[in-house]
């Protein structure tokens, strides 16, 4: 009877690594893991202020820390919507990271095109739209969309996000753990990113 409680202890502790990691990898990430500086973003793709954010301030903090493995910068999905909902399920469909955030950058470029209207299938279409441009596969798109796992994966996501960093709006940063809270200025910005190097 011990033998099997141990077996069983043991699957249960592995099951939870194997869960730990998958959810982990399900953050959309770029830049060197062991970057001193972590920048979270935990952002609806319908809000416009997220929108503002990664146009002015995600380019440059690119250039500047993340291609120079100074900086890893980290989306969270938190959807306030059905329509930001799907949009993250398509930049999820994409097989590489590096594909992912070019959807992610051309969603938030083209917001004020698709996140418009209450008619679900016509954003989805404008949503679908992107993706084509980018070489995603409306089959591919549809059966992403179609899928429960997806939707579950990225509304776990907001959940724990909700409990662990109380947010209250978006988008809502998060440098090394501390909540960045001034305006949406990058060479303010950049005193904070230079404060953690």
């Amino acid at each position: 009877m011990k033998e099997i409680n141990k077996v069983f202890y043991t699957s249960v502790f592995l099951f939870l690594i194997a869960l730990t990691s998958t959810v982990k990898a399900k953050i959309l990430s770029l830049g060197n893991s062991d970057a001193k500086v972590t920048v979270k973003v935990f952002s609806s793709l319908t809000c416009p202020h997220c929108a503002n954010f990664h146009i002015t301030v995600f380019d440059k903090l690119k250039k500047d820390y993340i291609d120079q493995g100074l900086v890893k910068f980290e989306h969270h999905a938190f959807p306030l919507d059905l329509a930001a909902l799907n949009a993250e399920v398509i930049v999820r469909c994409a097989s590489s990271d590096e594909k992912k955030f070019q959807l992610l950058d051309e969603m938030y470029n083209q917001q004020r095109v698709w996140a418009v209207g209450s008619d679900i299938n016509k954003i989805n279409d404008s949503i679908k739209k992107i993706g084509s441009d980018l070489n995603l596969s409306e089959d591919n798109m549809n059966s992403c969309l179609e899928s429960s796992d997806a939707q579950d994966n990225i509304l776990n996501q907001r959940i724990e996000a909700q409990k662990k960093y109380k947010i209250k709006s978006t988008p809502t940063i998060v440098v090394n753990e501390k909540e960045y809270t001034g305006k949406v200025d990058y060479e303010k910005f950049k005193k904070i990113i230079e404060k953690n190097l």
